[in-house]
């Protein structure tokens, strides 16, 4: 093959200098951010270009996807032992959701009516595990039945009663306040899709409610972000949300009172942090 006749596009433009790279261009293995991509002149080169548009309709998808709600609540039932509840927030459909956050915090009718007939007439339960689709269906598809399976080794030998688990379409975080209120639970967790970014289109984040009511703010949750395979792992995520669970059941408190102390207190997370700058 002569150098004249087409081959990969990106390759050919290396090949033939066009491409001035970026001093910095070493760091990239320590980051999915784009940066030290290089240059062509005084424009970006092409194959990142195209990547940045690959990835912003990534999470545009992302923020669109419907959530398959069937296999989901077989996991869920499998995993936890007992029947997942189906629930609705009261924004009607995804648009309604997009441009009401405030209808994403709060259930509807019906979804209300449910959670009033499980609730249990003697002392409650101990936690209710709320998953919601967020902003990222991509997201709960492929991360909340892994986590919980780790959370549940982790839960296993201590006595913690569950309520049935749930999924809520079209919820935000706060409406595991009132799944949490209804049941009748002394801490909620709500599992939700988290904003997608140019790098991460299936990032889950994990909200820790102690008392939880209809009312609350973001001030009295505890949040661990970026649980997938290529962010937070999730026996590491496990491990630290075993702690949160276990101190706000002990101190009966969580949000900015309750502190994430586990750095370096688990051999999930004891490796000792490298300095990229002196390597």
């Amino acid at each position: 093959m002569s150098e004249l006749e087409p081959h990969d596009g990106a390759d050919q433009v290396q090949e033939q200098g066009l491409v001035v790279d970026n001093p910095w261009a070493a760091l990239r293995r320590f980051t999915a951010a784009r940066i030290a991509l290089g240059r062509t002149g005084v424009s970006q080169p092409t194959a990142p270009q195209l990547a940045f548009q690959l990835a912003h309709a990534q999470a545009r998808d992302a923020v669109h996807q419907a959530l398959d709600v069937a296999p989901l609540l077989a996991g869920l039932a499998k995993l936890c032992g007992q029947p997942a509840l189906s629930l609705h927030s009261a924004a009607a459909s995804r648009d309604i959701y997009l441009q009401r956050p405030d209808l994403g915090r709060r259930l509807d009718d019906a979804s209300r009516e449910t959670l009033q007939q499980q609730a249990r007439a003697d002392d409650g339960f101990d936690l209710a595990v709320v998953v919601a689709d967020g902003l990222s269906a991509l997201a709960i598809e492929q991360n909340v039945l892994p986590f919980l399976a780790c959370l549940a080794a982790r839960l296993a030998p201590e006595s913690w009663t569950l309520a049935p688990p749930a999924v809520v379409l079209q919820g935000r975080v706060a409406v595991g306040d009132e799944v949490g209120q209804l049941l009748g639970a002394r801490a909620v967790l709500v599992l939700v899709g988290e904003r997608p970014g140019l790098s991460s289109p299936d990032s889950m984040g994990l909200y820790l409610t102690w008392a939880p009511r209809v009312g609350l703010t973001d001030a009295s949750r505890n949040c661990i972000s970026n649980v997938r395979p290529a962010g937070l792992g999730y026996e590491a995520a496990a491990f630290k949300l075993h702690y949160l669970l276990s101190e706000a059941r002990r101190r009966q408190l969580s949000g900015v009172a309750l502190k994430d102390e586990t750095a370096g207190s688990d051999s999930a997370l004891s490796a000792s942090p490298r300095n990229f700058l002196l390597e």
